[in-house]
């Protein structure tokens, strides 16, 4: 395993371990998608996530979900190695695997101080009201174009 890479087991085990951190002033930032492909697109968001605070977390997207927003030939990595490749990347803090089919639940346990999504998002996606309520915010970081998994499959057919 890679020394660096915090993949932890469950989002109460992600709390647990970053209480600590939280509890001295750092701000969380979480982000959550399938990550199947990494790519230049997903270094410059997840770069620019963790800029915004002192630790970033970001939440896999389990293997049935993934099939179920993408399509049977997906994903093309297992959710485990999803989650180590994601959480050996310097930027990141931690990962951990989420079986929802929306990152809800797993806010409303982290309370981040800041949601982020990337600018492929509408600027009302359904996290703002949980993410809000626990007194966090949501940013929308750009979009880096011409840089996605479906995109680069496409061009490997």
């Amino acid at each position: 395993m890679v020394e660096h890479a915090s993949v932890h087991s469950s989002v109460h085990e992600v709390r647990d371990h970053f209480a600590p951190l939280r509890a001295q002033g750092k701000r969380l930032v979480t982000t959550n998608g399938c990550f199947d492909l990494l790519h230049a697109g997903h270094i410059q968001y997840l770069a620019q996530a963790a800029a915004l605070g002192g630790i970033l977390v970001v939440g896999i997207n389990c293997d049935a979900v993934v099939r179920r927003l993408k399509g049977a030939g997906r994903p093309l990595q297992t959710e485990q190695d999803r989650a180590l490749i994601i959480a050996s990347l310097r930027m990141v803090d931690a990962s951990f695997i989420f079986t929802e089919d929306d990152p809800r639940a797993f806010l409303d346990v982290l309370k981040p101080d800041i949601h982020v999504k990337g600018g492929d998002y509408p600027d009302d996606i359904i996290e703002r009201s949980t993410v809000e309520k626990n007194g966090g915010t949501v940013r929308i970081l750009p979009f880096l174009p011409g840089h996605s998994t479906t995109g680069l499959i496409r061009n490997m057919g």
